[in-house]
């Protein structure tokens, strides 16, 4: 399934008449450039997690930051990263529901 078929289908699972009115996701651009993913994880799978900035830094523009703390996911990427972003999260989601 395609990066982002994927997220909206992982954004419908979570709505529940409830959770969309309080959390959600948030993708922003960055002025350096690049991307800014924020996805909020309370009431998901991943809710109990945290992970310390992971940086992968290949090029000047080919990086990729990621964390979750506080019941969220944060990551950053540069400008041809989001599609890269989106599929960390979605190998953490994974992760955690084949452990289940």
């Amino acid at each position: 399934m395609e990066t982002f078929e994927w997220l909206q289908q992982w954004y419908q699972s979570q709505t529940d008449g409830n959770w969309e009115h309080s959390y959600g996701v948030k993708i922003e651009t960055l002025d350096n450039p690049g991307w800014q993913l924020k996805i909020d994880l309370a009431g998901t799978d991943l809710w109990e997690k945290d992970l310390d900035w992971v940086m992968i830094e290949r090029s000047e523009n080919d990086w990729v930051g990621y964390k979750i703390k506080d019941m969220t996911f944060y990551a950053s990427g540069g400008p041809m990263n989001l599609t890269e972003i989106i599929g960390i999260f979605r190998e953490m989601v994974e992760t955690e529901q084949s452990k289940q």
